[in-house]
């Protein structure tokens, strides 16, 4: 499989190539020639099949010949090492529980297998990788824990000060060694345009040998794309339209899901539930995309005015508005009506969700699931990683895993930056 840039079709990479650097020289994102379709015999499988093996199919079906069939497997296996549950609540509502990796969010799943990928590309090459990621939560947190220590690579995270939960910066911020975190006095709009800056800037590029591990890393987008084949796996044989709700911010999830769809899985709508940081949902109603200042709310890893995944959409879709409109609702959602859908899951469903995945389920209540439809909403994040807010919701405790409780007496290690190139750009010459 070849990928090209989407600032200029002309400029093809390769798969490594495309993993490796992330980025073009244009700062265009990178996609596949083709998106794949599978055989009808997956599908008719795809309930027999556990997630590993789903996982090393969809793969092979994008990667082609690009990497051997037994280091594949080998990736999948250690990156998917742990469950992702679909749980019923009714008789057509489903949740499917993203938060059993090692650090409790969805963004485990692209980071340790985008990990297992730049380990094999790697592993005969001298020059040590910087890691260069912006987080509004728990992006971080996921890449610092499977790239820690890891051979000829270091990190380097920002992530907005006074914007991410307490347990959030824990995760980010007490790991040491190979991660460096930089807390920027600004929003998470800021870290990303700080980042894409490196990533333009010719000089720096020169002296490291700079990657990203955001979903504008498609080795860390790509990936996610498995729990969207494994959710219908669950479902059996299930021959209702299936409606999922993504809980949408920089838009990497949303965008994985599509690409699940082009590759044949049967999703009949997408939601995407956004926060107040509505520009998605704008877009879907006027035609028209306008990046928008960014609102602070309590769901903060989707505080994103400006999400960098939306080309690579338009790139699925080939710029048809009318037809993305009808594979995508998008609904905007204020923190009380965020607040109603947590207390109201507990208070009907006893489910206890944190306050993205509560987004994904009010997104299912304001599309209006009818009998004749099955409704699946990501629950993306431990409701632990948001307790205050979670407690206050539906007045109950929230039980903290041991794996947030150890971080809580272990000392922050971080940075203060300004929101100018300049102040990232003296850490950066620090490394070279």
């Amino acid at each position: 499989m070849k990928f090209y840039d989407i600032n200029n079709h002309n400029n093809i990479v390769s798969l490594q190539e495309a993993v490796i650097k992330s980025l073009s020289r244009t700062s265009g994102l990178y996609m596949p020639e083709f998106i794949p379709s599978l055989p009808d015999s997956f599908f008719v499988a795809l309930p027999d099949l556990s997630l590993q093996e789903i996982a090393f199919q969809v793969a092979s079906a994008m990667f082609g010949n690009d990497i051997p069939n037994h280091d594949l497997k080998q990736i999948v296996d250690e990156a998917l090492s742990f469950p992702i549950p679909l749980k019923q609540l009714d008789e057509n509502l489903f949740v499917l529980e993203l938060f059993h990796g090692p650090t409790l969010a969805f963004k485990d799943v692209g980071a340790r297998f985008m990990a297992g990928l730049f380990q094999y590309f790697l592993r005969n090459q001298s020059k040590e990788v910087v890691i260069l990621v912006a987080t509004s939560g728990d992006t971080g947190s996921a890449v610092a824990n499977a790239f820690f220590n890891k051979k000829g690579v270091k990190v380097v995270i920002l992530y907005p000060a006074g914007k991410v939960s307490g347990l959030q910066e824990k995760q980010l911020t007490t790991m040491g060694g190979n991660i460096l975190a930089l807390r920027v006095e600004g929003n998470f709009d800021d870290c990303q345009h700080l980042v894409k800056l490196a990533f333009a800037d010719k000089e720096i590029n020169g002296k490291l040998n700079l990657t990203s591990a955001n979903s504008i890393n498609f080795a860390r987008l790509f990936p996610q794309s498995f729990f969207y084949f494994h959710a219908l796996s669950q479902l059996g044989k299930n021959t209702k339209p299936v409606v999922v709700s993504v809980p949408s911010g920089n838009l990497g999830n949303l965008t994985s899901g599509l690409i699940a769809k082009k590759m044949g899985l049967p999703v009949h709508k997408f939601i995407a539930a956004t926060n107040l940081n509505r520009s998605l949902p704008d877009y879907l109603t006027s035609g028209n995309f306008k990046p928008q200042q960014t609102f602070h709310t309590i769901s903060n890893a989707m505080d994103v005015g400006n999400p960098s995944n939306f080309p690579r959409i338009l790139e699925i879709y080939r710029n048809q508005h009318i037809e993305i409109a009808s594979q995508i609702k998008g609904f905007s959602f204020d923190d009380l009506q965020n607040r109603s859908a947590m207390s109201e899951l507990h208070d009907i469903y006893s489910y206890q969700a944190d306050p993205h995945g509560a987004l994904g389920y009010w997104g299912l209540k304001e599309y209006g699931l009818t009998g004749d439809e099955v409704g699946i909403f990501l629950e993306t994040a431990h409701p632990a990683k948001f307790p205050y807010e979670v407690e206050k919701a539906t007045k109950t405790q929230v039980a903290i895993p041991e794996s947030l409780s150890v971080l809580a007496d272990l000392p922050t290690q971080s940075l203060k930056i300004s929101n100018s190139y300049d102040d990232l750009l003296q850490q950066l010459l620090k490394m070279a």
